[in-house]
């Protein structure tokens, strides 16, 4: 080939329905990615560090400047020993906002200051770190994205850089929880009322679902939406309510939430307001009840949720390191899902309004140490997760340049 341009006439190529709704959502993907890039610089509070968007979705830390207001901007502060506590723990942080449709990537740059870095998935929501692969649900797919930079290479700054390889095609079930076994994503459908994973030839295979569940059909019957997972296998699960129609969770979410055991589908506790993100870890079960705004511990003997604290929004996301949980907290939508719930009348008593953070919470005493705080264009998430060894990761997306030409190839096969 001599790299010239043929000359022959352009043949035109009519869309059809597939290829325009492809076109539609790249249009759509590329205008978002343009107005989050158009963020201002708001006040420092006291005691906090202040990042807004640079160049490319990153974010560096910047002095004060004038508030500006306008819809499209984001203010973030992290607490003072937010950026010690990541370099101690050796760890950064991976989080989703449905809401916005970001991931976004929190770790320590240049100057020991906090690191954000942010890509647009339309209503992403779970992540299942694996390694150096983390699994993500959006609107309709399941994404695995792995890391790209060996151990101990960087990339503009960056020690980790993780690459959307594998995109599978689930349809809108609703991904919550997931998790990686021989390979494969085990995820919570919610809206499909199953634990499911995934084969070549379907949108995905049902593996487990509550003994209450008569069959498995798109109607969040029960809004299954989490699990506790042991080595890529769930152990327990959490939902609103054990109902068996449409939507019948939505009357019962002040105290009808459940966790279940997998292994025979019974209860090991009752009573919970929308319990989410099951977790195991040190030998205890944790969960939170997001309806009440607390964070604790299931003794399954007794059958009984035992709370270590309170927290100042509708929290959902759990992870941990260092002895400590790190926990996402969202303003919950003015809406029948998020009203007339308890957390909503402490709050209220207390005369504070929820907040957006992440938050660090010591687990020997249950105080919150640290936190990253969002106000502005993000208002709710739903998962985090914790990236062991990474400093400071970035990913890239599909409208930069950087994913047609940053290659990872395998080995060569001489078989």
């Amino acid at each position: 080939m001599t790299g010239e341009r043929p000359k022959q006439a352009l043949a035109i190529h009519k869309l059809n329905n597939a290829e325009l709704n492809v076109a539609f959502r790249l249009t759509c993907q590329c205008l978002i990615e343009q107005l989050w890039r158009r963020l201002y610089r708001l006040p420092t509070p006291a005691g906090l560090s202040q990042y807004s968007t640079m160049d490319n979705s990153r974010y560096s830390q910047t002095a004060a400047a004038p508030a500006v207001k306008a819809e499209s901007s984001l203010e973030v502060l992290a607490s003072e020993g937010f950026a010690c506590f990541l370099t101690a723990a050796r760890i950064s942080l991976a989080f989703t906002t449905y809401q916005a449709g970001k991931i976004l990537f929190v770790g320590v740059g240049a100057q020991d200051q906090v690191s954000i870095f942010e890509r647009s998935f339309p209503r992403c929501m779970g992540l299942g770190p694996a390694g150096n692969t983390i699994w993500m649900s959006s609107l309709f797919q399941l994404w695995r994205l792995e890391n790209f930079l060996p151990s101990g290479q960087k990339y503009n700054g960056y020690d980790a850089v993780f690459v959307p390889v594998n995109g599978h095609t689930t349809g809108e079930i609703d991904v919550h929880d997931i998790a990686q076994k021989d390979g494969r994503p085990v995820f919570v459908g919610t809206r499909v009322n199953c634990l499911a994973t995934v084969d070549e030839r379907h949108s995905f295979v049902p593996i487990w679902k509550p003994p209450f569940i008569d069959k498995i059909v798109a109607e969040d019957r029960c809004h299954l939406n989490g699990a506790a997972f042991v080595d890529g296998a769930a152990e327990y699960v959490t939902c609103v309510a054990m109902t068996n129609t449409r939507r019948g969770w939505s009357d019962k979410r002040r105290d009808g939430g459940v966790v279940l055991s997998v292994q025979d589908g019974e209860p090991v506790v009752t009573g919970l307001s929308m319990p989410h993100s099951p977790r195991l870890h040190d030998e205890r079960l944790w969960v939170i009840q997001s309806g009440k705004g607390e964070f604790g511990w299931v003794d399954i003997e007794a059958g009984r949720f035992e709370p270590i604290c309170h927290l100042p929004g509708f929290a959902r996301g759990l992870a941990f390191a260092d002895g400590h949980a790190i926990i996402g907290i969202s303003r919950p939508r003015k809406d029948k899902t998020f009203e007339g719930l308890e957390l909503d009348d402490r709050l209220a008593a207390r005369g504070q309004d929820p907040l957006c953070a992440i938050l660090v919470v010591d687990l020997s005493d249950g105080a919150i140490v640290h936190g990253l705080y969002m106000t502005g264009a993000i208002q709710e998430l739903y998962d985090v997760c914790v990236l062991p060894g990474i400093r400071r990761p970035m990913a890239l997306g599909f409208m930069s340049e950087e994913i047609r030409f940053f290659l990872r190839p395998a080995e060569l096969n001489r078989k």
